[in-house]
């Protein structure tokens, strides 16, 4: 059976009773149908005392797959199986995957968060929201230069741009305000996608909507003639903007396939954002429950380092236990099988592609928190194969347990949720990658050398002319959130396994003081993605009673 097939055949409950499995009363939801929710905050009744935090990460994606929202459900649903209170704090999906190639994120076959249709769709509208807001205040800037620019903005250097949910590379560079005097100043403007834009950034780490706000103000969104930067509070529509957002701020309430509460917000990618649910989400759950199961995006090089050094220090938790989700077909991959072949027992190409799982391992453990790795299983996968991976994993220090969560749900996941409820009353001593008063260069080296296993990196002139301004307006005193491609810990996607020596060639910042961290562009990493050659819209379609398929 399909994952969307199993999921329309679901019994969901009513939202409403899943609020008051963790004490939500009806006056603490607003309800968006019968199965979706959003919490009013600040929550009435929090515990003084957070839960424990999980965090769900993983090797670098191939085309195989590797399920860790799949595994992230799995987990959240065996340890409430076991009788302890858990909840599940994921990102929303973006319309750019659901269509392209990619395809949804809400976990597959029994281990599924649900209503699933609409999740991986349009939800509770908070990307919506959120693209509106942004395109807002692209017209705003446009028009304030157009209505006679008391603000003295070059239109040649307005970097904030606008934004659209989908794959569109026809979009990425673009001309505005042709056509004549009253169509506007001709500029030069590109599109991002939605969940790259800053404002996505900014919702998934503001503490509150005064934070939300304050934030907004700061976003630098070009600089003037003299190359002074100007801001959203100096062009004055601060709070129309944060109007726009103020229903998309409260966390959306869910559940799995088997009644696990879930909240699901924000969803900024880990390649070129920093690749995390919101903090009032994550938050949320850690005052709702015992064990809240969160992850972050791609690869551990990317969403969990951003996840450790630029979340944390916002939700003022670190995690109890870091799971790195991994798969004997990707292991093969790592070690030079092709897809096709993936189905054949390869023991000695699982050994050759270790390396990739044990690079993140490392990095992962200079951390100081205890890490699990949880082998989530295919059907093709043999005893030997999956043998092979807890040994080389054992070998290294490292608890390694099969999870079979895509046909098992949370009854494939016990030993898992046993190993993880372990390591979470182990004592952890966090330590931070970098102290955010060192400089770029010494932050960025850090992340290249002890996360990705580089041997440096390199500025591009533009880069070197940035850094020098930055640091002349204090912009250098933030965290870095590298925007890299997800297939290799380099730069360079066609480099997989665990690659040693490579240079990370830094083109271009971007300054993000709304969200406060610099954004690294490496390599040839683009902010606007394309759709495949087969896009996964070619599957969908919709029958006259109003159900979907091909959605996955």
């Amino acid at each position: 059976m399909k994952d969307i097939e199993i999921a329309q055949n679901a019994q969901m409950k009513p939202i409403i009773e899943i609020a008051k499995q963790v004490g939500l009363n009806e006056d603490e939801i607003e309800t968006y149908g019968r199965y979706k929710a959003k919490i009013s905050l600040p929550l009435k009744n929090k515990k003084e005392k957070n839960g424990k935090l999980i965090l769900v990460t993983a090797i670098n994606p191939t085309p195989a797959g590797e399920g860790k929202s799949t595994v992230s459900v799995g987990l959240a649903d065996a340890i409430n199986l076991l009788g302890k209170k858990s909840m599940l704090a994921l990102r929303e999906p973006s319309l750019g995957p659901v269509m392209g190639m990619k395809g949804g994120a809400t976990g597959g076959g029994y281990s599924q968060v649900v209503p699933m249709e609409d999740i991986n769709l349009h939800f509770t509208g908070d990307f919506h929201a959120l693209t509106t807001a942004n395109n807002t205040l692209a017209a705003l800037i446009d028009n304030h230069i157009y209505q006679g620019n008391s603000l003295n903005i070059d239109p040649r250097r307005v970097i904030w741009k606008r934004v659209l949910d989908i794959n569109d590379r026809a979009l990425r560079n673009v001309v505005i305000g042709l056509g004549g005097l009253t169509q506007g100043i001709p500029r030069e403007d590109g599109f991002d996608i939605t969940v790259a834009s800053e404002l996505m950034a900014i919702l998934c780490l503001a503490k509150d909507l005064n934070d939300l706000k304050h934030r907004i103000g700061n976003i630098v969104i070009g600089y003037n003639y003299e190359k002074e930067p100007i801001t959203v509070n100096q062009l004055g529509v601060t709070g129309a903007i944060t109007a726009l957002l103020k229903d998309a701020i409260k966390p959306n309430l869910v559940q799995t396939l088997n009644h696990t509460p879930a909240i699901i917000h924000g969803g900024p990618f880990a390649n070129i954002a920093h690749g995390c649910n919101s903090v009032v989400a994550t938050k949320t759950a850690l005052q709702l429950s015992d064990y809240t199961v969160t992850e972050a995006g791609f690869g551990a090089d990317l969403g969990a380092e951003k996840f450790l050094d630029i979340k944390v220090p916002v939700l003022k938790k670190t995690p109890d236990t870091i799971v790195i989700v991994a798969t004997a077909r990707a292991l093969k991959m790592n070690g030079g099988v092709k897809k096709e072949n993936l189905e054949s027992e390869n023991v000695t190409a699982i050994e050759e592609g270790f390396a990739n799982l044990a690079r993140h391992i490392k990095s992962m453990k200079r951390y100081g928190v205890p890490v699990v790795v949880a082998i989530n299983k295919f059907t093709a996968d043999t005893t030997a194969e999956l043998n092979k991976i807890i040994e080389l994993c054992k070998e290294i220090g490292t608890q390694a347990v099969v999870a079979d969560v895509w046909a098992k749900g949370g009854n494939g996941a016990i030993q898992l949720a046993q190993s993880v409820i372990e390591m979470c009353d182990k004592k952890s001593d966090f330590k931070a990658l970098y102290d955010n008063e060192q400089s770029v260069e010494e932050k960025i080296n850090k992340i290249v050398t002890e996360i990705y296993g580089g041997k440096g990196y390199e500025l591009s002139p533009k880069a070197k002319r940035q850094l020098k301004m930055f640091e002349s307006l204090g912009w250098d005193k933030m965290p870095i959130c590298m925007a890299k491609t997800q297939y290799s810990l380099s730069d360079d996607a066609k480099l997989v396994g665990a690659p040693s020596g490579f240079i990370i060639h830094i083109r271009e910042f971007v300054p993000k003081l709304g969200s406060k961290f610099l954004v690294a562009l490496t390599g040839n990493i683009l902010t606007m993605p394309g759709l495949p050659k087969v896009p996964a819209a070619d599957n969908i379609d919709i029958d006259e009673t109003g159900k979907i398929t091909g959605l996955y």
